[in-house]
């Protein structure tokens, strides 16, 4: 059975649901690897075009070669150690045990020392495209032949070779093999004892990476795929058929844990035996064109690509530490006067100290769900700051009503009024334009007045207020009612939901603008959802909300009155029959907004609802969503269906979400069309190309829930951060309901 942690302190508060699957087990914060990016704050010139390899010393130092020669990072301090050498391209480094870098350059072949120093080795000028080292031996290998140290001197020889030796290795037989553009080949000495040719044995013979496994197996890599070679045969082959991101694979290396790291033309892959993990985008990486990888002595990753080099480390951190860290990040640059809660912008993409905020449609509704997290929050820790959040982002939802100077209408947001710039600015409309859109969208509302001034001149509001918004702001005001306020606030919430509920209803349950007719979306009429054409696809959702907002109000003014309006909805007007199946199915009626929006709606709607009939067919409709949104593993619509039902939610795959979120929460455009491990296909959603699989957290675009997480491009280019709210309202929902323990226990 579920562990509810917050009963005992918390017995007089009124519970919104008591966790009753038997099915689910809590799943302990036990601390887990991060990954995440480490930005570059290093002095000197990094290089930033046409990195070709890389490699680190026993000192840490970093080398890379280049388009445009040799680089070095030596204490944080990037150098050129051949100051007096003619520039040119670099081809290929590698590291030994002895300190040693080997370089391949355009004249010859180099070595780098642990100081960051670097000299020409003298009798190899010419270009040098693959290094291989072993115990007394270095290899260095190009288009005129090979060159090995004996441990005296270099010796020169041809052999029958091809030209186009991309890479090299030994193996733990001392033996030598070379990827090429022709083939694989196995040297012992100056002899070729075995070559790969045929499909039977290789996946191609277009090589670009060779490299020897701790297990001593040879992996060779190129395009195609991958093969695995045991004893000098092929014992394994690996594409996309077997989960391999990218059909083309280039450099190969292995890292301190044995896991296998492939550079690829779409970013780094890596490959653990039963999982792979891409690394792509500007989260991870400069550019998704990688081109070698390495690791210091602390593990971490050096990926050099053809925008530079980025780091990838990890860290062990609990769920809860990430909670700290994002939340941290929310408060620092997502609240914005009169205290709501939304994404912020970025002047310089991925710039977190250029940030500034904007002005969101649905400012209320995720302001409300911020509300709500701090809410979970205070019920499960008790922290005082926590209930001051939530009193602040009360405060700033009953502000957009008041802001109005109505009776109950809301607004969508609101602005200082020397704001610089609004999203949506009035205008009229010529009547070719109205036509124009009235066709395109019968449904269309002309609203050339969306901002309005306060009555005291110091705010701009917004009007035109849709569904969601009151969606949203009805379940901030449960969350906040029931879990944090006190009696005196409580009286204030009846009192302001009384008079929001109200305004709808006397509007012929809409929202009616200060033009008295409807918004464009905030319609529950009855004769309208059930006989108007034009309003079926919205007609499930809506239903399901108005019945919801009613148990809301309820519940919270004790008035029987609502709960009178709510049953004959529900029973007279067949709402209930409808709520049955809550969510169109329809490829072209299908949305991930109102699969959000009823994850805010089904609280109030169960956990309030009386009648066993009733309550009977909403559970019937909590399953139907369910059934639907299952397998998107989302935490926070699995988190809702447990605290209200008796099913499986798929509890394993929702914590896998909170561990893979990135920490990084800049929305960059992460390109998942190139991958070769999936297919593009148009479904769920007709309108716009998604994968066939969901990908992990870490290999899509950071995304709010009522976005779709299998649209294969995703992201604004690293100008807008996410609050991460998305992540932190679940996380502290399933602290609140038992479904995730706390660190100690």
């Amino acid at each position: 059975m579920i562990f509810l942690t917050s009963f005992a302190a918390f017995a007089s508060f009124v519970f919104l649901a008591t966790p009753a699957s038997s099915k689910v087990c809590p799943a302990p914060d036990t601390p887990f690897v991060q990954e995440y990016r480490i930005p570059s704050p290093t002095a000197g010139e990094a290089p930033r075009e046409d990195v070709r390899a890389i490699a680190v010393d026993t000192a840490d130092n970093v080398w890379v070669a280049t388009g445009d020669g040799i680089r070095v990072l030596v204490k944080g301090t990037w150098q050129n150690p051949l100051i007096n050498e003619e520039p040119g391209p670099a081809f290929c480094a590698l590291a030994d045990k002895k300190g040693n870098t080997w370089l391949g350059a355009w004249n010859g072949l180099y070595c780098g020392n642990k100081e960051g120093k670097a000299e020409h080795v003298a009798g190899i000028d010419a270009p040098i495209s693959a290094i291989a080292v072993s115990v007394g031996t270095v290899i260095a290998m190009g288009p005129d032949g090979k060159w090995e140290w004996d441990g005296t001197s270099w010796r020169h020889s041809l052999g029958n070779l091809p030209q186009d030796v991309r890479a090299a290795t030994f193996d733990s037989e001392d033996t030598l093999w070379l990827a090429t553009g022709h083939g694989l080949f196995r040297l012992k000495g100056d002899t070729v004892i075995a070559e790969y040719h045929n499909e039977d044995e290789i996946r191609t013979g277009d090589l670009y990476g060779v490299a020897c496994a701790p297990d001593g197996r040879i992996w060779s890599s190129g395009l195609g795929g991958m093969d695995v070679y045991e004893h000098g045969k092929r014992v394994q082959c690996y594409s996309p058929n077997e989960g391999l991101p990218s059909f083309e694979t280039r450099h190969l290396t292995f890292d301190t844990q044995g896991r296998l790291w492939i550079a690829t033309p779409i970013g780094a892959v890596r490959f653990d035996g039963r999982n792979w993990a891409l690394r792509h985008s500007q989260r991870w990486i400069p550019s998704d064109d990688v081109r070698q990888i390495a690791f210091d002595s602390q593990g971490r990753a050096w990926i050099a690509t053809a925008k530079g080099i980025s780091v990838i480390a990890t860290k062990t951190m609990t769920l809860a530490e990430k909670a700290a860290h994002y939340l941290a990040a929310c408060l620092e640059r997502h609240v914005r006067p009169p205290y709501l809660v939304e994404k912020c912008l970025l002047r310089v993409p991925g710039d977190l100290s250029t940030w500034y905020p904007r002005d969101d449609d649905n400012d209320g509704q995720y302001t409300a769900m911020y509300l709500a997290m701090e809410a979970f929050r205070y019920a499960a820790t008790r922290d005082p700051q926590a209930k001051e959040n939530a009193r602040k982002a009360y405060d700033a939802l009953e502000f957009l009503q008041r802001v109005t100077g109505t009776n109950g209408f809301v607004a969508r947001t609101v602005v200082p009024v020397d704001w610089p710039q609004v999203n949506d600015a009035n205008r009229t409309f010529t009547p070719q334009e109205y036509a124009e859109e009235h066709v395109r969208d019968p449904r269309w509302k002309k609203v050339e007045k969306r901002w309005r001034p306060s009555a005291d001149g110091k705010w701009l509001w917004k009007g035109d207020t849709s569904s969601d918004e009151i969606t949203g702001h009805f379940y901030g005001y449960l969350m906040y009612y029931d879990l944090v306020a006190d009696e005196a606030e409580r009286e204030r919430v009846r009192a302001h939901v009384r008079r929001v509920m109200d305004y709808i209803i006397e509007g012929d349950f809409a929202l009616r603008d200060l033009d008295d007719t409807p918004t464009r979306w905030a319609v529950w009429t009855p004769d309208v959802l059930l006989h108007d054409p034009d309003w079926r696809a919205e007609r499930p959702g809506n239903c399901a909300e108005i019945l919801s907002f009613l148990n809301a109000t309820h519940h919270i003014t004790g008035d029987p009155k609502y709960r009178e309006i709510s049953l004959r909805l529900a029973k007279e007007y067949g709402f209930a029959d409808i709520v049955r199946r809550p969510k169109p199915t329809a490829l072209s009626e299908r949305t991930h907004i109102d699969a959000e929006l009823l994850a805010l709606v089904f609280p109030a709607l169960i956990q309030y609802e009386t009648d066993p009939e009733l309550r009977a067919k909403y559970l019937e409709g909590l399953d139907f969503w369910m059934n639907i949104l299952r397998d998107e593993c989302s935490p926070f619509y699995g988190f809702v269906y447990g605290a209200l039902g008796d099913k499986d939610f798929r509890m394993t795959d929702c914590i896998s979400f909170l561990r893979t979120t990135p920490l990084d929460l800049v929305e960059w455009t992460v390109d998942n069309t190139k991958r070769d491990d999936v297919r593009l296909v148009r479904y769920p959603e007709p309108d716009s190309i998604q994968t066939d699989r969901l990908l992990t957290a870490d290999e899509r675009g950071i995304i709010r829930w009522d976005n779709n997480p299998y649209v294969a491009v995703q992201g604004a280019d690293g100008i807008v951060e996410s609050s991460g709210v998305f992540w932190l309202l679940p996380y502290w929902m399933g602290r609140y309901y038992g479904f995730i323990l706390p660190p100690s226990q």
